[in-house]
């Protein structure tokens, strides 16, 4: 079953661990749920500039630790994010252009477990 979040979901999160939503934060929030390939916490900073670079960081990773956002390392070594769409699920990321996606595979799960 997908799962797409959208930015009331994020807020909610947000609110649910004690947070403040600030316009900042909502700011963030719906950029986020715009989004269907990965992005870098620079992009987010470059597209949102009166959001201090803190902020983002900050809310990144608490969402980060929420389970709604997932942080990834591409083929450069740099974090890449992306908004989770399921549950537990596993990703390909392109070498090339960088773009990733998202999928379940039961194959997969066999073999992970098998090599435990």
């Amino acid at each position: 079953m997908s799962l797409k979040y959208q930015t009331e979901d994020l807020l909610a999160v947000i609110e649910d661990a004690g947070h403040r939503v600030t316009n900042a934060r909502r700011s963030i929030v719906s950029l986020l749920t715009g989004k269907d390939d990965g992005f870098t916490a620079e992009q987010i900073n470059q597209e949102l500039i009166w959001v201090g670079r803190a902020t983002v960081y900050r809310t990144l990773k608490l969402l980060m630790n929420e389970g709604v956002l997932c942080k990834l390392f591409s083929h450069t070594g740099s974090p890449t994010y992306a908004v989770s769409k399921f549950g537990h699920h596993h990703h390909t990321i392109c070498v090339k252009c960088g773009g990733i996606s998202e999928f379940r595979d039961s194959t997969v799960e066999r073999l992970l477990k098998s090599i435990d």
